[in-house]
């Protein structure tokens, strides 16, 4: 089993807790890892970019100026790629960035990510994530006393409170996350994931 201390919010190890290794100490498969960052990252983009086509172009029913004898190139249409206010050639039109990835996969990902996290010392696990008032200072001092307040901070729960959403809503280093939302592309894009003791039982649960 892996070892890791268990702090309270003052930063003060309370104690040993044991990780399950096939989740926490895998020998990480970048590949997969590599394939699951992409398919986070495409799934983001929308694909509604869009231009129009020459036939999509309003105008340019008639034909500019005769074929021959103006001593100028022959033109078909003023909407024709060429022109101003013509259509555009070879430009994005509505797609599905989606990439598939099967769900062994995508679990294999997600333990090759948490396994880093800890192979890296950047998993912290706390006891409990208890904010008594909804104000961002609160938060701060948590951060501080866990010696993370300069780093971009992945915060894991098992369930929320107002007061938690409050007090980290407006710290551009905090994501916060049930611990049901965990994915690649927060865990490998954050300095430290803080994960409650909680949400570390109810993830080794789900990925076992």
């Amino acid at each position: 089993m892996k070892k890791v201390e268990l702090l309270n919010l003052k930063g003060e190890k309370v104690k040993d807790i044991n990780l399950n290794e096939e989740i926490f100490g895998i020998t990480p498969n970048k590949n997969v890892l590599n394939d699951a960052i992409i398919l986070s990252m495409a799934s983001l983009r929308q694909g509604t970019h869009k231009t129009k086509t020459r036939s999509e172009v309003s105008g340019g029913g008639k034909k500019p100026w005769r074929q021959k004898g103006t001593g100028r190139a022959r033109q078909g249409s003023i909407r024709a790629v060429q022109w101003v206010g013509g259509g555009r050639y070879g430009t994005p039109v509505p797609r599905d960035y989606s990439i598939k990835q099967n769900r062994k996969e995508r679990q294999l990902a997600l333990r090759s990510a948490l396994s880093e996290k800890v192979a890296a010392k950047e998993l912290i696990v706390i006891d409990q994530l208890e904010v008594k008032t909804p104000k961002t200072k609160e938060m701060v001092n948590i951060l501080e006393s866990l010696k993370i307040a300069d780093k971009k901070v992945l915060l894991v729960v098992k369930e929320f409170d107002d007061n938690m959403i409050f007090a980290s809503r407006n710290l551009q280093n905090v994501i916060f996350i049930l611990a049901d939302e965990i994915n690649v592309l927060d865990i490998v894009g954050t300095d430290v994931m803080v994960v409650t003791e909680e949400a570390i039982q109810y993830i080794e649960e789900v990925l076992k």
